[in-house]
């Protein structure tokens, strides 16, 4: 069986290299990742596909800093993560990463702006909270509280708190899980808009392959392992993907 080619041609922000993960279960030990191998390139859209239990979102913390490999390596930049202590981890996290999950976790007593303000404050060069907040088409929007947002609008909050502390990488856990279609496609242009307006590195892992077609490069995961690697030499655009 041929293995997948998860190398890149560009310059690499991230190279892992045999990244295995293991938890123990009572007396049972449960692999997570079964010796996984890839690289990611600055500036790319990459998709991370695959059904739950496939590993991709135990990937994805390893790399977000969130945890740590059994063994194998995570190479940023010149830096090798898997060898950082828990405060150097909480250091990369801060400066170098956003992250965006399925549920948005706002601050219900807090505006979008102010929701948006909360990150800008460890951050060495913020992003205004307003400009963050107009890059994902919600500006006019900034003085309203969560409640008084769709689930869509509260997702773009989550995108514009992410982006304020102008991450080098924005790491995205199904970003549209829990909105449906149309909602789906508008925090999935925003998130487009972010990779192409200011080059951030953009992952993200999800189980529809129709997201897929706009990325840059699709690795497909199962039980632990890269099923699969697809370059996009022309990804789509978010109207133009049956969904």
């Amino acid at each position: 069986m041929k293995t997948p080619d998860t190398t890149v041609r560009g310059k690499k922000v991230y190279s892992v290299t045999d990244l295995v993960k293991e938890y123990r279960m009572g007396e049972v030990t449960v692999s997570a990742l079964r010796g996984i191998t890839l690289e990611i390139a600055e500036g790319e859209f990459m998709v991370i596909l695959g059904h739950s239990g496939s590993g991709k979102s135990t990937l994805l913390n390893i790399i977000g800093g969130l945890d740590v490999p059994t063994s194998g390596d995570v190479v940023f930049g010149d830096e090798v993560l898997s060898r950082y202590s828990e405060r150097q981890l909480t250091l990369y996290r801060r400066h170098n990463i956003g992250f965006v999950f399925q549920f948005y976790n706002l601050i219900s007593n807090l505006t979008a702006r102010e929701n948006v303000e909360m990150a800008t404050e460890i951050s060495d060069d913020p992003m205004d909270a307003a400009e963050a907040l107009e890059i994902v088409g919600l500006l006019e929007r900034q003085d309203h509280f969560p409640a008084q947002l769709s689930g869509g609008e509260q997702q773009r909050v989550a995108i514009a708190r992410a982006i304020a502390k102008r991450p080098q990488i924005l790491l995205c856990d199904e970003p549209t899980g829990a909105l449906d279609v149309a909602t789906g496609k508008v925090v999935l242009d925003a998130l487009v808009d972010v990779n192409r307006r200011l080059g951030t590195t953009l992952v993200v892992i999800t189980h529809n392959a129709s997201i897929g077609e706009i990325a840059n490069r699709v690795i497909r995961m199962v039980d632990g392992t890269v099923s699969d690697a697809i370059h996009n030499q022309y990804p789509k655009n978010v109207e133009e993907v049956e969904w």
